[in-house]
């Protein structure tokens, strides 16, 4: 029995069914991970944009030993420096106002919400409008405002005071204000939703709504923030800022830490009592955190973002060029994806037979999120993997390449 069969098969017995994995990685360097059994893999994954600076950045690895060493946990009931410092960071770097931490994606998106919801409760508004095809979390509020059925299956009844907009359509957005709505929630680039971007006036006109009706603005940027897109945080792509938003995923490069990041208008809004978190902020998160900002800043990586995508963007498109199965590329940075006309599970399991590691998505898209770090000759490795399996998918459907 190989180590990887020997993992597997504890999984089986004692870890609960919520995922279906087939390689046990055991190490990362860079953009390169390793299996259980030795094979060497491309990770264009980046633990669903979590590895923005690669895996095991020294500078991180050592913040977070030093870290260790010094003090790991306080209680919120007593101030840590970090907390402080890793707020001032992300609020120079956004909307000049403060900060909530947290542990990951779907509590920084529940502490928006809430957040919402208070400034809104005089006024008894609470309902939030949110986008189909949308990905806010799993807890039953982020799943409630999450525009996708197979995420809510099973668990009705879903809490109320959500409602859901097409994604692009100001429109469809305008039709479903009422006197109880609170805000506008959307994902700056849809993810899970298939890396669809949002289209520049939809972003204004969804701005220029909140403000004509009193409304907030909300964007979550758990997949697409800390430098993603060729920006720090995707709005920052567009002539508009949100009222607050949330972060998670890259913001600790794998430690866990989320936070909900808010203009003045709303950071004051909170008070004691309000709402909390245990683990939220505690030192260890806030140096990783601290540590993963100043990798993307002296190693100019929000930059190099913008350039890499362009280069990895460019070979996608080639390949929509030449091969009848690949309908499009999408995406902005280094947040891309490779849209098919059939399932795209298939493809991303040949890219990981021969060493490249890949995430379908919205059934027909293939996912890229590679480090920031990521190489021109990794860029060019992967695009080789990508190039040959596609080319292998067209053989065995009777296709040529165009």
């Amino acid at each position: 029995m190989s180590k990887t069969q020997e993992i597997k098969a504890l999984y089986k017995q004692y870890v609960m069914n919520t995922y279906a994995p087939e390689i046990a990685l055991v190490k990362g360097r860079g953009t390169k991970v390793w299996d259980a059994d030795g094979k060497v893999y491309l990770d264009f994954a980046a633990g669903i944009s979590v590895l923005n600076v690669g895996y095991s950045h020294p500078k991180v690895v050592a913040a977070v030993q030093a870290q260790v060493a010094e003090l790991v946990h306080v209680s919120n009931l007593y101030f840590n420096e970090n907390q402080a410092l890793l707020a001032k960071r992300l609020s120079d770097l956004s909307l000049h106002g403060k900060c909530f931490f947290c542990n990951s994606g779907a509590e920084a998106n529940e502490g928006l919400i809430k957040l919402a919801r208070l400034w809104g409760h005089e006024q008894g508004k609470y309902e939030v409008i949110c986008m189909k095809n949308s990905f806010h979390g799993r807890t039953l509020a982020t799943a409630s405002a999450t525009g996708q059925e197979k995420v809510k299956k099973g668990f009705e009844p879903m809490p109320e005071g959500f409602v859901h907009a097409v994604y692009n359509d100001l429109d469809s957005v305008k039709a479903l204000v009422t006197e109880k709505t609170v805000a506008v929630m959307l994902e700056t680039v849809q993810g899970e939703g298939g890396i669809i971007p949002a289209e520049p006036e939809f972003m204004e006109g969804v701005r220029a709504l909140c403000d004509e009706k009193g409304l907030l603005m909300l964007c979550d940027e758990i997949q697409s923030g800390m430098g993603r897109t060729g920006k720090w945080f995707a709005f920052q792509n567009y002539d508009v800022e949100p009222d607050a938003f949330s972060l998670a995923k890259g913001l600790g490069s794998g430690y866990p830490i989320g936070a909900v990041v808010a203009g003045p208008k709303l950071s004051d809004v909170f008070h004691p009592g309000h709402h909390a978190s245990t683990f939220g902020g505690s030192p260890l998160a806030c140096a990783a955190a601290l540590a993963t900002i100043d990798v993307i800043e002296q190693e100019g990586l929000v930059e190099r973002a913008a350039e890499k995508g362009e280069l990895l963007k460019e070979g996608l498109e080639d390949f929509a060029e030449r091969y009848a199965h690949v309908t499009g590329v999408r995406g902005m940075g280094l947040m891309l994806g490779l849209v098919l006309d059939q399932e795209a599970k298939p493809l991303t399991k040949a890219f990981a037979e021969v060493g490249l590691l890949a995430i379908p998505t919205a059934g027909n898209v293939v996912r890229f999120l590679p480090p920031l770090t990521v190489k021109d000759d990794e860029l060019e490795e992967a695009l080789d993997i990508m190039e040959d399996c596609l080319e292998s998918m067209h053989a065995e459907a009777g296709n040529d390449a165009e």
